[in-house]
């Protein structure tokens, strides 16, 4: 058997319920006794970030600066590998007409995942097509069903789509409110450097408590799981986090 796996794990932000998610995803490392968990909640810890080859994040408006967007970058390029969940991508502002914006502020870090969120129509169904069936993300899952907040997003990259899904109508509430585009990507790859690094992002993955938007509701009435009551994303996870320390190939 070989020796500890170092994993650095971000989970912090807005909006979600940061605590459930934190938990599920330290349960499902815990399946591994070679995984050695951190735990942070933003991206400062830079040295330990260097000491690790896989970073594993469930945030929602935590951005790096331009030193810690830098060693993402090393981490990338040096083989490092990157599972970001949901919200990673999501820049956030409230504007006074009550409109949400997701204005392009962080663009290099944005590159670096491959994609920026810019809204997200009301929580609902969708059909999720696996677009790649040989990666072995996705080989012998088969189309499926699930109720989730759907990220609409701006590529800031080259991605690999390895599933999607198909939406257009309104994003109620934010600034960019009105979608055309037919396919959008769930679950994708990007690859960084020669030495094997890159980014998986799953885009899947809503969750709110109680408690979680007192900024806009003192109590929200009725706790969100999304995706996290499927069987099929709980699949995901898990071979995401095989990807992420370099056991699925």
């Amino acid at each position: 058997m070989s020796g500890p796996i170092p994993v650095h794990f971000v989970a912090a932000g807005k909006f979600h319920d940061i605590d459930f998610a934190r938990l599920e995803i330290l349960k499902l490392l815990a399946e591994e006794p070679r995984i050695r968990t951190t735990v942070a909640c933003d991206f400062s810890d830079m040295d330990r970030l260097a000491e690790c080859g896989t970073l594993i994040t469930y945030t929602c408006v935590v951005l790096p600066s331009e030193k810690e967007t830098a060693a993402l970058k090393t981490f990338l390029e040096r083989g490092g590998r990157w599972l970001a969940l949901h919200g990673t991508n999501s820049i956030l502002e409230f504007l006074e007409s009550g409109l949400v914006s997701c204005p392009e502020t962080a663009d290099e870090f944005m590159s670096l995942l491959g994609t920026q969120f810019k809204a997200h129509p009301p929580i609902g169904q969708m059909k999720v097509e696996v677009t790649d069936k040989t990666h072995p993300m996705t080989r012998g899952i088969e189309d499926f069903e699930t109720v989730d907040e759907l990220y609409l997003s701006k590529t800031k990259a080259d991605i690999d789509v390895l599933m999607k899904t198909r939406f257009t109508g309104e994003a109620t509430g934010f600034e960019e409110a009105d979608w055309d585009e037919s396919d959008v990507p769930i679950l994708y790859t990007r690859d960084h450097g020669t030495k094997g690094g890159g980014v998986l992002y799953n885009t899947l993955g809503h969750c709110r408590g109680h408690y979680d938007v007192a900024e806009l509701m003192p109590f929200w009435p009725h706790p969100e799981r999304c995706s996290w009551d499927y069987p099929v994303y709980y699949q995901l996870l898990r071979r995401g986090i095989r990807w992420a320390i370099g056991e699925l190939e």
